[in-house]
């Protein structure tokens, strides 16, 4: 007894102390969890019976210098950061915006545009109009329907969005509307030109509030209607067969439309979409009780009688024809047999080292065939076909943006509506059966100021479009023979 007395005053604990049970212990010890079962309610958990318990006034136990756990200088407390403070607001205004009067231009200040729009317009550099936009706004911001004929390039994409926007902006919606009824549709045959017309709008709405949306087939139909439940829409920019689905389903309904876009009409009907885009106008409000507005490359029979039966009293707006290419574009025109034809591209584009180019052929086929060899004898290149599913077409036209594909091969249907800086070279493996779709090709390059060369390889297949495309451009192309060293055999790289 006298050696456990004497342990336990070493270790400085009373007899009563040492055989205290463990529910005496104090109520710092135990820790708090919600019941789930009872909300609201706090259970309390015990310390488990195998852990020693101590009271908080007990002195420090002395204990072997061999046992005396090793001390550790505390560490200071690391300093608080301070948030960084916000950087003031200052409001926009009008006055920010300075573009002085030119003769011969036309400035957007010379137009009623909303301080939100005009900020929008102000962070894209669009000081002066376009000859397309000038006369195109000065009908449609008075109410009226408008047809006009106008190149990729010129400008009418923005054309008819400030006309939407401003639109929107002086018309307050509906009280009562559903979330899959937009105020403005804008129907394009292409997803690219779609999501490019979408892209653009995001743009000149970020000020404004409005909600853009797209629809194209080819992508997640769920993910693009989950989007549509979540807020109102009121800017619609879809390709018809899409479009057709969502109204079918009754997920969307156009009988609120205010303003409705027909671009590249010339277009849908080469590509058949007229039938669906009939349907599709038969939902909107009568044409006496909406603004139409209708774009295309040319002016057909065809065309002409789709407008008269789709707007009421329309202004007719047209680019002249010796602007139908732009003069910053270089063009060239090599007479080539087709078995060299494809000889003559890959030495083009070796040997000059050229990084961001973009090749045109009639038929998918070739599409596809072009880009296998092209792959194989080492040149990063990517196709762009209706083949191709539409998440791949988006990867692809990023990394030919984002300059990690040196050569992108393209439709005619695929290459509308791609609008990429920085192309230096076009090239037309083929010569477009339609004149109008060789300047659309050309004007991949040349943009923004920058100067363009496009390249043209005329075999005996198709060269008999030579004469057609010059009456349209209105001047001859001279026709060249390439240099023998550009036909030489390519070399096979090794597996």
């Amino acid at each position: 007894m006298t050696v456990l007395k004497a342990l336990k005053k070493m270790f400085g604990k009373s007899e009563t102390e040492q055989l205290a049970p463990v529910s005496s212990a104090p109520s710092h010890t135990p820790s708090h969890r919600t019941d789930g079962n009872q909300p609201g309610r706090t259970a309390t958990v015990a310390a488990p019976k195998h852990e020693p318990v101590t009271t908080p006034t007990a002195p420090a136990a002395p204990a072997i210098a061999s046992e005396q756990p090793r001390s550790e200088t505390p560490k200071p407390p690391k300093p608080r950061r301070e948030p960084k403070p916000k950087a003031p607001v200052i409001p926009w205004k009008l006055e920010d915006f300075v573009v002085e009067p030119q003769e011969g231009k036309t400035r957007f200040h010379d137009f009623k545009l909303a301080p939100e729009l005009m900020h929008a317009i102000q962070d894209l550099g669009f000081p002066y109009c376009t000859p397309i936009q000038a006369q195109v706004l000065g009908f449609t911001l008075a109410g009226k329907d408008a047809i006009g004929r106008a190149q990729t390039g010129t400008g009418k994409t923005a054309a008819f969005l400030i006309s939407i926007i401003t639109q929107l902006l002086q018309t307050p919606p509906p009280k009562e509307r559903y979330m899959g009824e937009p105020r403005a549709l804008i129907i394009a045959p292409t997803r690219e030109l779609v999501v490019q017309i979408a892209k653009d709008a995001a743009d000149l709405t970020k000020y404004t509030g409005l909600n853009v949306m797209t629809f194209v087939g080819g992508m997640d139909f769920d993910k693009q209607l989950k989007h549509l439940e979540a807020r109102h829409c009121d800017i619609l920019v879809a390709t018809p067969g899409r479009l057709l689905d969502f109204n079918q389903r009754g997920d969307v309904h156009l009988d609120m439309v205010e303003v409705m876009v027909l671009d590249e009409a010339d277009r849908m009907l080469d590509m058949g979409f007229i039938p669906q885009v009939r349907q599709i106008i038969r939902q909107t409000p009568p044409k006496n009780e909406r603004q139409t507005l209708l774009f295309s490359a040319t002016f057909t029979e065809d065309v002409m009688n789709l407008a008269k039966q789709w707007t009421t009293d329309p202004s007719i707006v047209e680019i002249e024809a010796q602007n139908v290419a732009s003069e910053n574009v270089e063009q060239h025109i090599y007479a080539v047999a087709g078995a060299d034809k494809y000889k003559l591209l890959y030495n083009l584009v070796n040997d000059n080292g050229w990084e961001r180019v973009m090749v045109f052929a009639n038929r998918k086929d070739e599409v596809r065939r072009i880009e296998e060899r092209l792959v194989r004898d080492g040149v990063n290149a990517a196709q762009l076909s209706g083949d191709v599913p539409q998440h791949k077409r988006i990867k692809t036209l990023e990394g030919f943006r984002e300059g990690k594909i040196r050569v992108l091969v393209a439709t005619d249907v695929a290459g509308r509506g791609i609008h990429i800086d920085g192309i230096s070279h076009v090239i037309n493996f083929t010569l477009p059966e339609v004149p109008d779709d060789y300047v659309h090709r050309i004007g991949r390059t040349g943009r923004a100021g920058a100067d363009g060369v496009s390249i043209s390889f005329a075999g005996e297949d198709d060269s008999y479009q030579l004469p057609s495309i010059e009456a349209l451009l209105g001047r001859k192309i001279s026709c060249e023979t390439p240099p023998t060293h550009l036909l030489r055999a390519v070399e096979r790289k090794r597996p």
